[in-house]
C-alpha cells in the first residue's frame, strides 16, 4: 500500500502510529509529498481530489483519504477491536475524544497558516487562543481518564497533539500549564510507534 506522506503532517502521523500499533507498518510504502492550500500536488490529485494528506492507495489502486478512514480499514486488515473498541458505547466515547483531538490538529495547523501570513486576520488568531485555551482545559481534565485506557485510537491522537504542539509552538509553555496531561505524556512518549514516527522538518518535498 503506497501511503501519500508528510514528517510535518499530525494526520499523516496518525496513520503512521496507527500502522505501527497494529503491526502493519512493514507493509506501507510512503511518497514523501508536499501540499499547500495554492500549490495542490498534481500527483496526488487523480488519488485524491481534495490534494489532502494522508492519502493511501490500496493495491488494486483504490484511493483511501481522511486518517481516521484510512486507520479504520488497517483494523479490519489487522482483525479489528485494537485501536476502536466494537461496543457501541466504548466506540462512541472513543471516536468522541478522538473527534475534539483532531478538531485540535486541525486547529492548530490553521493557526500555523495564519500566523506565517504577512498580513494577519487579527480576529480569527484571538479566536484560536480562546477555542485553544478551552481545548487544553478539557483535555486536561480527561488526561487521566486516557491514562486508565487501553492505548487506542483517543490516545495515539492525543499524543500527537502534545507532540505538534512541542515541535510547531514550543512558546506555548503548555506542559506548564497542563501538568496532568503533561505528565501522561512523558509516560507514553518513549512508545515504539511514538518513537519510530517523531515530527521533522526536511529540505525533501513533504
Amino acid at each position: 500500500m503506497k501511503l501519500y506522506w508528510s514528517s510535518t503532517s499530525p494526520f499523516v502521523r496518525k496513520v503512521i502510529v496507527s500502522a505501527h500499533e497494529l503491526g502493519l507498518s512493514d507493509r506501507l510504502e510512503t511518497i514523501p509529498t508536499r501540499v499547500a492550500p495554492n500549490k495542490p500536488d498534481l500527483a496526488l490529485l487523480p488519488y485524491n481530489p481534495l490534494g489532502q494528506l494522508p492519502t493511501l492507495v490500496l493495491d488494486d489502486g483504490t484511493a483511501l483519504y481522511d486518517s481516521l478512514v484510512i486507520i479504520e480499514h488497517l483494523e479490519h486488515i489487522a482483525g479489528g477491536a485494537k485501536l476502536i473498541p466494537t461496543s457501541p458505547e466504548a466506540r462512541i466515547e472513543e471516536l468522541r475524544l478522538h473527534a475534539l483531538c483532531n478538531g485540535f490538529l486541525d486547529l492548530l495547523v490553521q493557526w500555523r497558516i495564519e500566523s506565517m501570513k504577512d498580513t494577519k486576520q487579527i480576529a480569527l488568531i484571538n479566536a484560536f487562543n480562546l477555542k485553544s485555551s478551552m481545548i487544553w482545559a478539557r483535555l486536561e481534565a480527561t488526561a487521566e481518564r486516557v491514562g486508565q485506557r487501553p492505548f487506542g485510537l483517543s490516545s495515539i491522537t492525543l499524543a500527537i497533539v502534545a507532540e505538534y504542539a512541542d515541535f510547531r509552538f514550543p512558546r506555548l509553555g503548555w506542559r506548564e500549564k497542563y501538568p496532568v496531561l503533561s505528565s501522561w505524556h512523558q509516560s507514553i512518549q518513549s512508545r515504539p510507534s511514538l518513537a519510530a514516527s517523531k515530527f521533522f522538518d526536511s529540505s525533501k518535498p513533504q
